[in-house]
């Protein structure tokens, strides 16, 4: 029987590092898709992720709560190791701890939204189905859905199904939440209701880290913006000076691009 390893209960501050990568290395068989990725996440942070296509942006969110296996590097979460360099550690942890959602809203058809909150609650947290329905009505009434909680999701427009993923990630107590593309699907009426919920975590305080193509919401809501390509973080820093006055041309070259659309 393999040994189960609980990690230690650390109270982060607001400000504290909360999640550390270091020399972060992804290879699929000869391509190698992120080169030595350094990060230094604080709690309350909010880091928007730019960059072109094949980038390695989506990777590299996939390797912060291992759903990828990274080929080398490390990270720490809260102090404590998650990934040595080889394998993961503490997983079961990790992924109570990064809430994740995605560009497909990855719903169960044959359930309520209520249910879909819950379901993961119950198997993964071990709440009690009363707890759970209660923790969902609530959640799902802070993504502005609480007239839709007994709705199927084949009655529910994009932009409301990927507010019912967002209060499924919320319900599980996340430290941090993990946002790839989550915009992209949406036919453009309903982004707003998406971002506005964002928007709201990020004033709430929550650690979020987005891959996004929405640079008004990245100038707007993120105290970090990293710029990446070929698998490297390219730049970084303040929205200010990463969107307003970039120093790397190749960042320079693709805000070019993409402001002038």
């Amino acid at each position: 029987m393999s040994e189960t390893v609980t990690m230690t209960r650390l109270k982060i501050e607001r400000g504290e590092t909360i999640l550390k990568v270091d020399g972060l290395k992804k290879y699929y068989g000869e391509l190698e898709v992120l080169r030595d990725i350094d990060l230094d996440i604080k709690k309350g942070e909010v880091i928007c992720v730019l960059g072109p296509s094949g980038s390695g942006k989506s990777t590299m969110l996939r390797c912060l709560n291992l759903l990828e296996v990274p080929t080398g590097g490390t990270i720490d979460l809260k102090g404590e190791v998650v990934f040595d360099g080889s394998k993961p550690k503490n997983l079961d942890e990790l992924r109570r701890e990064t809430g994740m959602v995605f560009q497909s809203f990855n719903l169960f058809p044959n359930m309520s939204a209520k249910q879909n909150v819950s379901i993961a609650q119950i198997r993964v947290r071990g709440r009690k189905k009363a707890e759970s329905d209660q923790r969902s009505i609530e959640e799902l009434t802070k993504v502005g859905l609480a007239e839709k909680v007994d709705e199927y999701p084949d009655r529910l427009s994009g932009g409301q199904q990927q507010r019912v993923a967002i209060a499924r990630a919320l319900a599980m107590d996340p430290e941090i939440m993990l946002f790839d593309e989550v915009t992209s699907a949406l036919d453009p009426e309903l982004v707003k209701g998406v971002l506005d919920v964002m928007r709201s975590l990020a004033d709430s305080g929550m650690t979020m880290i987005c891959v996004t193509h929405e640079i008004g919401f990245a100038r707007e809501v993120a105290d970090r913006v990293i710029f990446m390509d070929g698998g490297y973080i390219v730049e970084q820093g303040p929205p200010d000076e990463v969107l307003g006055n970039p120093k790397e041309e190749r960042t320079q070259k693709f805000l070019g691009l993409v402001l002038d659309h």
